[in-house]
């Protein structure tokens, strides 16, 4: 009698979303704390908010508007879209501008980011592949190594980002059933949020747009109304933005002015044969000729050099872009060199985790593919669509970060398909949630980019 409780008990703990919230926080607060206590406070507060968002966010707290992203006055920017630049200068406000107040205030903030992203990762879960599903996916979320070192390490939107990613798609999934038109008015409102946040979060918006539209029970063409209306009201939350820009640049820039940039970032001379030491193109020095030229002279011409580059050197091209994919889904462009010569345990611990997270996410998108489960195209779209402007531009681990929710409820539904096959059994179908106990820093690249 005792055995069946206790094994009740166990079940119900791990499926708890409470504690698996809970966890999640705790984890990457005592990250936090240790690492904060070897950095001195004054060092930390500077060394974080010298970044763009900071220097924004300085900017906008002192009443100067959105300008100047790197420390020294430059003009109007508009390299970043609006949302997490105005979150830190509202925290600037309160705690003193790139104090460690704030510091820490954001820090927090970015674990509550990761706290409540298990709720759409278990709700997704249920409908995926049921509780045990659920669990497993909120687990490896809650203690993901690259997961927990982030909140505290980057003072940017990715916390946030990866979010918005798992509620854009709990989201998508509620209102494809859903005939309330004030969910498709929410919907079309996330997503405007989700791209004055992070824009690269669009590129799934089409597929959902069409995964819905074909879901609907509605014939056509009356069913393309709501999924219109979502459309129609995710661009009108760019709209302000985009007239800011306008007036301000005399250039149509709906979301962020960068590209150039950061498409110069990753195709360079520095890669062009031969080879030269010290690189050509150096970090510091496409800042000072951004300062020389402001902004949009700065942008165009980055991108003509870039543009360039890629015509004259496309075999080059296809290899760098080859690397930055492989870079993006496990953080190194060659794994195998960093294992010979990481020198701990803990570091191989987490270049195992993060090459284990993508590998485990691709089978579990095989078979949903095999399987033909009602819900791969929604799941697949943001791991295949999202990443597509940093294989050309560049990668890190960071910017996979918004998708690491969905690779971990593809992870969680690969890792019940093998156990079940252990087992000889079927696994259960989505709706039936029974689980017992039994469903029981990324390191620098020695490739990498040099303007990175």
């Amino acid at each position: 009698m005792f055995f069946p409780k206790l094994r009740s008990a166990v079940g119900c703990l791990f499926t708890s979303l409470t504690l698996l919230i809970s966890l999640t926080a705790v984890t990457r607060l005592i990250f936090a704390v240790v690492e904060s206590k070897k950095i001195p406070a004054d060092q930390l507060s500077r060394a974080v908010f010298e970044t763009e968002t900071g220097s924004i966010a300085r900017s906008l707290a002192q009443g100067q508007g959105f300008r100047s992203p790197y420390e020294r006055e430059s003009g109007p920017t508009a390299i970043l879209p609006p949302v997490y630049p105005l979150i830190v200068a509202g925290i600037f406000k309160i705690s003193g501008i790139q104090s460690a107040a704030s510091f820490y205030i954001l820090v927090a903030l970015n674990i509550a980011f990761a706290a409540l992203t298990c709720i759409p990762i278990y709700k997704i879960g249920l409908r995926l592949g049921g509780l045990s599903t659920a669990a497993i996916a909120t687990w490896l979320w809650a203690l993901f190594p690259n997961g927990i070192f982030i909140p505290f390490e980057w003072i940017w939107e990715t916390s946030l980002a990866a979010l918005l990613a798992a509620t854009l798609l709990w989201a998508t999934l509620w209102v494809s059933e859903s005939s309330n038109l004030r969910d498709f008015l929410l919907y079309g409102a996330l997503w405007s949020l989700a791209l004055m946040t992070n824009p690269a979060l669009g590129a799934a918006l089409a597929i959902f747009l069409i995964w819905i539209t074909v879901r609907s029970k509605i014939r056509f063409p009356k069913n393309l109304v709501r999924p219109t209306l979502v459309l129609t009201i995710a661009l009108l939350g760019c709209v302000p933005w985009t007239i800011r820009n306008l007036a301000v640049f005399d250039r149509f820039i709906p979301f962020r002015s960068g590209f150039g940039f950061e498409l110069y970032i990753g195709n360079n001379e520095n890669y062009s044969p031969p080879l030269h030491y010290p690189p050509r193109v150096s970090f510091e020095g496409e800042q000072l000729r951004y300062l020389r030229m402001g902004e949009i002279p700065f942008m165009d011409e980055e991108k003509r050099k870039a543009v360039g580059f890629i015509r004259s050197y496309p075999a080059i091209f296809a290899r760098l872009t080859l690397n930055r994919a492989v870079q993006f889904w496990i953080g190194l462009t060659r794994p195998t060199v960093a294992w010979r010569t990481y020198p701990s345990a803990a570091d191989h611990l987490i270049l195992l985790s993060n090459l284990l997270a993508p590998l485990l996410a691709a089978a579990g998108a095989v078979l949903l593919i095999v399987k033909r489960h009602p819900l791969t195209t929604p799941l697949l779209a943001l791991p295949l669509a999202y990443p597509a402007v940093y294989y050309i531009t560049h990668a890190s681990l960071r910017y996979r970060h918004p998708v690491d929710p969905i690779l971990f409820l593809l992870a969680a539904w690969a890792l019940r398909k093998i156990g079940s096959a252990f087992r000889g059994g079927p696994v259960a179908p989505p709706g039936k949630h029974q689980a017992t106990a039994s469903d029981v820093s990324q390191m620098p690249d020695d490739a990498s980019i040099e303007l990175n």
